[in-house]
């Protein structure tokens, strides 16, 4: 494409960078390609062709997240390729608590100075994120905004519509006393909490590349980079398998916030906390900030990503299912009648 304007080079914007971006990030995109895509990169709209075939009435999710302040993390790291993992994961996992299929994703990047590998490896992220969604990457926007970003800084932000039949979108109000909550690991601290967790760990003054002890020779840093685990795939064997009654992507205000949006009214969560696994670098965090237990598991996943509740008559179905798909799941704890909707105890 034969386009460039000196003048609008001149106030910091490089048109011929963005040409440069697209065309370096083509090659990660293609591989995120499914039979509904209609379009390709560099249009104005991306198309995608619904498959409706055994949908009786179909039902569209959609999803809108963002990376939030981990994006700091990959800035003092320089490490630019997994941050999209966790743009893809922020919103698949959402849609996927309903019982939905993502069927594409949209990406918008927003920096200071569009330097084409660096966005390239941005997209990479993000394909790889769809590629274990099972979502096609069919759009998205690369906006460089000098003045508004410093030139080595970006955001990262997307969306994501998946689809489900009416019938199968997951409804609690069977959910009775006795059910299963069952939890899926985490990876890590996934993508909340990151403005608490610089803070405690004073990251732009420390040096959180080096190895750590308690966190098997990894340093903070890499420990905080692991990118969001995304769910999509063993769920969707799970929903082929079991009653699931409930899912709660665990995200920001940790259990208590987000386990009580799956949980009808004159029901809670009783979790046992000697069954939750909770990963070293929680322990640290906690060490290092002096933060009490109930204001963990208020803002962080703890080592749990999502929870699943189902009836315990399915409990080890479901559990055997996941661990099939790959995950790290095991019962945590039940269903009571009461009016705190999550109880962590430890008796």
């Amino acid at each position: 494409m034969e386009s460039r304007s000196d003048v609008y080079a001149s106030a910091g914007v490089d048109i011929t960078a963005g040409y440069r971006s697209v065309e370096l990030m083509k090659e990660h995109i293609k591989k995120t390609l499914t039979k509904g895509v209609v379009s390709d990169v560099g249009g104005f709209g991306g198309l995608f062709e619904l498959d409706l075939e055994g949908i009786t009435k179909p039902v569209l999710v959609s999803g809108t997240d963002g990376v939030g302040t981990k994006l700091k993390i990959a800035f003092l790291m320089d490490k630019h390729d997994t941050v999209g993992i966790d743009c893809v994961a922020m919103c698949v996992n959402d849609i996927i608590c309903c019982g939905a299929k993502p069927l594409f994703f949209l990406d918008y990047i927003a920096c200071g100075k569009n330097v084409p590998e660096k966005i390239a490896d941005i997209v990479k992220g993000v394909s790889d994120g769809c590629v274990q969604a099972g979502a096609a990457l069919i759009g998205g926007e690369t906006a460089e905004m000098p003045g508004f970003y410093p030139e080595d800084e970006y955001d990262l932000a997307g969306y994501s519509t998946g689809v489900v039949d009416k019938a199968k979108i997951i409804d609690n109000s069977t959910m009775k006393e006795g059910d299963v909550v069952i939890a899926l690991a985490s990876s890590g601290v996934h993508s909340n909490g990151f403005s608490l967790v610089r803070k405690v760990f004073d990251v732009e003054n420390n040096d959180i590349q080096k190895p750590v002890d308690e966190l098997g020779g990894r340093s903070i840093g890499e420990t905080l980079l692991t990118p969001t685990k995304i769910y999509v795939k063993p769920v969707l064997a799970l929903l082929e398998k079991a009653n699931v009654k409930a899912i709660s992507h665990i995200t920001g205000g940790g259990f208590y916030e987000n386990i009580p949006r799956s949980i009808p009214d004159g029901f809670g969560a009783y979790i046992e906390r000697s069954k939750v696994n909770v990963l070293p670098i929680f322990n640290m965090i906690a060490k290092t900030g002096g933060i009490e237990e109930r204001d963990m598991f208020n803002t962080f996943n703890m080592g749990v990503g999502m929870s699943i509740i189902v009836d315990e008559a399915d409990a080890d179905v479901a559990v055997a299912t996941l661990k099939e798909a790959g995950e790290d799941a095991y019962i945590m704890g039940c269903v009571r009648k009461s009016d705190e909707k999550v109880v962590i105890s430890h008796e």
